[in-house]
């Protein structure tokens, strides 16, 4: 949708104010549309790639964290951020054998998000992966997990009752849930 006026803001000039080792913090002033000087400030991340994993009986793979910024356990489909060049399917393929050592042979991509516009440029790309066969996983150093299983119904129940309560996996089992009902060709 581009009708309207022209909402862009021009990049002035920029600055990192933090570099991490994979994001950083900017702080840039813009033009506005109406010729006016604004400030943005974000954080620059490479982007993450979610994947709804389905086993042959339905269920999917999910697994259970602890988030440190947020000081608690979360129940998540598995996901991680893209490295740097690294093709998103390539990510989520990755990411899916670290995490619970399963392989798929069949994955199709679903959908992009921007699930922090506001403040960051992080985009979360979204995947099913079907044909799975369990193999060898291999965690991260510092990263620990539990995989488990869990039907579709049971996980948008589960949003309900507020026990999924994160984000990229609410919004992956609903559009699961839409394209297995409604959207499959």
């Amino acid at each position: 949708m581009k009708d309207g006026m022209d909402l862009q803001e021009t990049l002035i000039d920029g600055a990192v104010m933090y570099q991490g080792s994979f994001m950083k913090v900017r702080r840039d002033r813009v033009r506005l549309p109406d010729g006016a000087e604004a400030s943005r400030e974000y954080i620059v991340h490479p982007g993450a790639v979610a994947v709804l994993a389905m086993l042959d009986n339905g269920n999917l793979i999910m697994e259970r964290q602890y988030r440190y910024p947020a000081q608690r356990e979360f129940l998540e489909i598995p996901a991680g951020k893209i490295d740097h060049g690294e093709d998103s399917l390539l990510t989520g393929q990755r990411e899916l054998l670290e995490e619970t050592g399963y392989v798929a042979n069949e994955w199709i991509h679903l959908t992009t998000t921007w699930p922090c516009i506001g403040y960051a440029d992080e985009r979360i790309e979204y995947y099913l992966a079907r044909g799975l066969t369990k193999q060898q996983r291999n965690l991260d150093e510092g990263e620990f997990l539990e995989v488990f299983e869990l039907s579709l119904d049971e996980g948008i129940a589960w949003i309900q009752q507020g026990k999924i309560n994160e984000s990229k996996t609410i919004v992956g089992l609903f559009w699961l849930e839409k394209y297995l009902k409604e959207w499959q060709v």
